[in-house]
Formats: structure tokens, sequence, C-alpha cells
């Protein structure tokens, strides 16, 4: 028995182009979670711009931890797009959940005091129109013309 089972593309009947956009968010997804995994601040301090005094050590654990699960997710991501493209749609479903409960949080909720906003708030809301966009193209039925 393998790690991996055998491919399933060949039963994917949505577009192309969702396959692919969900490779990149992968990619979009290990990047940070290694930045935020193996930079010493996490990219705290150094990307974010977030002051690092009083509770320095717990903001770079908790981007430690973040880049712990980022980069898993990515791979997962990844292994989809690449092999496994009938999980295309739930993948995108699920890169929708976590974008637009990050974005919340970053934008009205938890994470929304003052006025800084570090690149990855802009990220959530990009990658959440793009990822509605992808799966209603992930779910369309190609015409029987």
């Amino acid at each position: 028995m393998s790690l991996l089972p055998a491919s399933t593309n060949a039963q994917y009947h949505g577009a192309a182009v969702s396959a692919w956009f969900l490779a990149l968010a992968a990619v979009m997804s290990i990047i940070p979670g290694a930045i935020h995994y193996f930079l010493p601040d996490g990219g705290a301090g150094v990307i974010a711009g977030i002051d690092l005094g009083a509770a320095g050590q717990t903001i770079i654990a908790v981007f430690a931890w973040y880049g712990a699960i980022q980069i898993p997710f990515g791979l997962l991501l990844l292994a989809i797009a690449l092999r496994y493209r009938p999980l295309v749609p739930l993948a995108l479903l699920m890169l929708i959940v976590m974008a637009a409960l990050s974005a919340w949080s970053d934008w009205l909720g938890k994470g929304a005091h003052g006025n800084h906003h570090p690149p990855g708030h802009y990220g959530h809301i990009v990658t959440l129109v793009l990822a509605l966009v992808f799966l209603v193209l992930a779910l369309r039925q190609p015409s029987t013309r």
C-alpha cells in the first residue's frame, strides 16, 4: 500500500483552471506558513509590523502555530489539485470558509483593532473572491454539444 492512492483526475469534470487556482492557493498557503514557522519572529515584526513588546513571545508562538497549520493545509490542497481533482470543489469550499472567517476577524472581528493591516488581511479578501469564482467554475457541468 502506498501513501497516496492512484490519481482520480479522470473523474473530474469541472474547469481545469479551478484546479490550477487551487494549486496556486496551495503554494500561497505553504509559503506564508513557512515564513510564520521558520522566521525568528514569524514575520510578525519584520513583515506585519506588529509591536513585539511585552507579549512578543506569545505573538511569535501564535504565528508559529498558524504556520504549522498552513503548511500541511497547503500540501493537502496541492495533492488535491494535482492528483485528486474530484475533491477540488470541496477544497475550494474549505478555502472559502477559511478566507471568510479570517477576513471577518481581520476587518470586523477580533483582529480588527487599529488601522494597520498586514498583507495577509488583504490576501484573505482576494482569496475569498477568487475562490468563489473558481468554485462556480469547478461546479459547472461541461456542455454536451
